[in-house]
Formats: structure tokens, sequence, C-alpha cells
């Protein structure tokens, strides 16, 4: 966790991917470790498929949702073409959490990629694992919470991976 109290962290992705699910529950994990919480959406054409992006900042105290370009901490991006759209807003020494950090073979469904990559992201934050678990709870319908749950789990042994250096990625 940044040392200067407020977390940014920056979704990216396309319309109907779950950035904005990813970052509610983020939003919620943190509100509900008792964090100051704002968010901010850009759905562009998310209709249509289009670029959106949510900024999510949080710690104990936070003045403005928006996350000037340069200053996200965390940048974790649900579609290849957006990386490079969005690296911008990472700052120098910032963690990019990008697609391909889960194995789609470790997906039951690849729809939970977004949960996976934010358990990845969990992973660098201190916020209590019941924290994650009550705020995907409460926004997912009973029926998807055993799926979200193993994506979660296969998000956190990613991220150990990569960490470890066996990954494609670079450690943090």
């Amino acid at each position: 966790m940044p040392s200067r109290g407020v977390v940014n962290v920056v979704f990216a992705g396309l319309g109907g991917q779950g950035v904005i699910k990813a970052s509610d529950v983020l939003a919620d994990a943190a509100f509900r470790a008792g964090h100051d919480v704002k968010k901010a959406e850009i759905h562009g054409m998310s209709q249509r498929g289009g670029s959106v992006t949510s900024d999510v900042r949080f710690g104990p105290e936070v003045h403005s949702p928006m996350i000037p370009d340069g200053d996200a901490d965390f940048l974790v991006v649900l579609a290849p073409s957006q990386v490079e759209n969005n690296l911008h807003q990472l700052r120098e020494g910032g963690v990019l959490f990008p697609p391909d950090l889960v194995p789609d073979a470790s997906l039951r469904n690849k729809r939970s990629l977004n949960v996976a990559l934010l358990c990845a992201l969990s992973t660098h934050l201190s916020i209590a694992e019941e924290h994650w678990r009550a705020a995907l709870e409460g926004a997912l319908p009973v029926r998807l919470l055993p799926v979200n749950l193993e994506a979660f789990e296969a998000g956190r042994a990613a991220e150990r991976t990569r960490a470890s250096g066996k990954g494609r990625h670079a450690a943090p």
C-alpha cells in the first residue's frame, strides 16, 4: 500500500467486461475496512463495447474521486486492447494487472476475469479477506458466487506466481 495514505486504483476495459462491477467491489471492501472511499466512472461507449474506466480512491481521507494521469498506484486492465491506452495513468513504480495475468484455463467462466484480477490486486492491499468476501456477496447474485470465489482464488495464485518470478510478467 502506498505510504502517502490514499490508494489510487484505475480499472479499465471494454463495456460488458465487469469494469464497473470490479470497482464497486473494491470500493465496498475498502469501505467495510473503514476507509474513506471515492469512486468515478467514465462509461464512454460501453454499451457498444467501447472503453470504460473507473477510478477508486481510498484511505484515511479522500478529497476527490478522480485520479490524475500518472498517479494510479495500480492499473487493472480487462481487455488486451486497453493496456497501452491506459498505461499513462500508472505512476512510476505502480503495478499493472494485465488481462493475461490470470490464465484462461484457471477460470471456469472467462467472464469472471474481473474478479480474478481484483483478487490479484487484493494481495497488495491492506484489506482483510472477510471484507473482500462480504463485498463480493453483496455485489453478486447467489448463483454466481461459487464461480467468482473460484476466480478470486485463481487471481491470488496468479499473483503469487508472478511475485515469485515464475509468471509471464515481472514481479512488481
